[in-house]
């Protein structure tokens, strides 16, 4: 009977149709998770958040795993339990989490990925953790390896495949600090040649929001691009997506907030310390007006994350060969169409009721795993 309630008839659909990878999806049984999570012990709670809790398990193997039990309250959530299992089991990507297996046998359905032990990138941002600060390179190389993970998606997958909610909280660092994307229940893979996805209701995270989708509720490739374009910001600056410390004027996103400050050349004002200590103002600002163009209102004027992935990896190539001081004169700012910028944070205000859409309003839901490891 929990089986069948908890999506196991629709997941049985989906293997004989083909669309599930069955290699790599276990269903594992009631009793292997519950002995590796101790009975799902509060000692082993890794983070909870309006997904469920992730528990750390040890199967009888010796593998660790995450083990997240899922909230699940209504069949739109079910839904995005059996299309976060078929989608993974489509993926095959070093930066993007490995999804084990499922259990569909207890009360509410469980799902069990790697184990991820550094947490989430949004704890090194903007928490500043002493004992591993996030160097330039290390900034660089991240956002290349999410740029990369996301081109991948959108390009080299079976089908491409849409995440909807890129953010920083969704970015995990494994045991050598390399990205893992994470977070694939409202992901959406799409025909070959299919330009966009229509939705009833729109799906996101505000602060990451495509302003586009948004008031559209077409969610194209570009829109993954903005998301991904918060996440560099976030990388440049060491700040939140969205604060209320900075006034409704300066954008209380920070994606306006970035806008504004590079179209009143206050690019360095805004720049975290770590970044202005370490990198090239040449470099720094490459980085920045390619941020630029993805949060670009209109997202045909967007670059595909093809071409973002592209561009990083020059930029990375070039702080690995470059030497002595750098002509900072014949650097210049790329100028872009500025067109009024759109806060989230502010216009949601009248909507939002309106909306009711998940995840919409819950930035501070915390991902698949927390930064506390034990």
């Amino acid at each position: 009977m929990l089986f069948k309630r908890n999506g196991g008839l629709l997941l049985e659909q989906q293997l004989s149709s083909g669309e599930v990878n069955v290699e790599k999806i276990k269903l594992f049984k009631s009793h292997e998770l519950e002995k590796s999570t101790d009975n799902f012990n509060m000692d082993r709670i890794l983070g909870q958040g309006g997904q469920g809790t992730v528990y750390k398990g040890m199967l009888e193997d010796g593998r660790i795993v995450a083990v997240k039990k899922s909230k699940i309250v209504d069949e739109s959530q079910l839904s995005e339990f059996i299309n976060e299992v078929v989608i993974l089991s489509q993926i095959n990507h070093r930066n993007v989490v490995q999804l084990l297996g499922c259990c569909l046998e207890t009360e509410v359905p469980l799902l069990v990925y790697e184990f991820i032990p550094n947490g989430t990138l949004s704890k090194y941002i903007t928490e500043q953790v002493e004992d591993f600060p996030l160097t330039w390179k290390m900034r660089l190389r991240i956002a290349t390896e999410i740029a990369g993970a996301l081109s991948y998606l959108h390009y080299a997958a079976s089908f491409p495949i849409y995440h909807r909610d890129i953010k920083s909280t969704n970015i995990l660092l494994d045991d050598k600090y390399r990205t893992k994307i994470a977070d694939f229940g409202t992901s959406r893979s799409i025909a070959i040649d299919q330009t966009h996805l229509t939705t009833s209701l729109v799906h996101g995270t505000f602060g990451y929001l495509d302003p586009e989708y948004f008031q559209s509720s077409q969610f194209t490739e570009k829109s993954d691009v903005y998301s991904f374009g918060v996440v560099l910001v976030e990388l440049l600056t060491g700040q939140k997506p969205i604060s209320f410390l900075r006034s409704e004027d300066e954008g209380r996103s920070l994606a306006t907030y970035f806008i504004i400050s590079m179209h009143k050349d206050r690019l360095f004002e805004i720049v975290d310390a770590q970044v202005l200590k370490e990198g090239s103002k040449e470099d720094i600002i490459i980085v920045a007006n390619l941020a630029r163009r993805c949060l670009n209102l209109n997202g045909r004027k967007r670059p595909t994350m093809r071409e973002v992935t592209s561009e990083l990896e020059v930029i990375q190539m070039t702080e690995k060969t470059s030497s002595g001081e750098q002509n900072y004169e014949e650097v210049e700012f790329v100028k872009t169409e500025l067109v009024e910028p759109w806060d989230i944070a502010s216009s949601s205000t009248g909507t939002g009721s309106a909306l009711d859409v998940g995840r919409v309003s819950s930035f501070h839901e915390i991902p698949l795993l927390s930064f506390k490891s034990r």
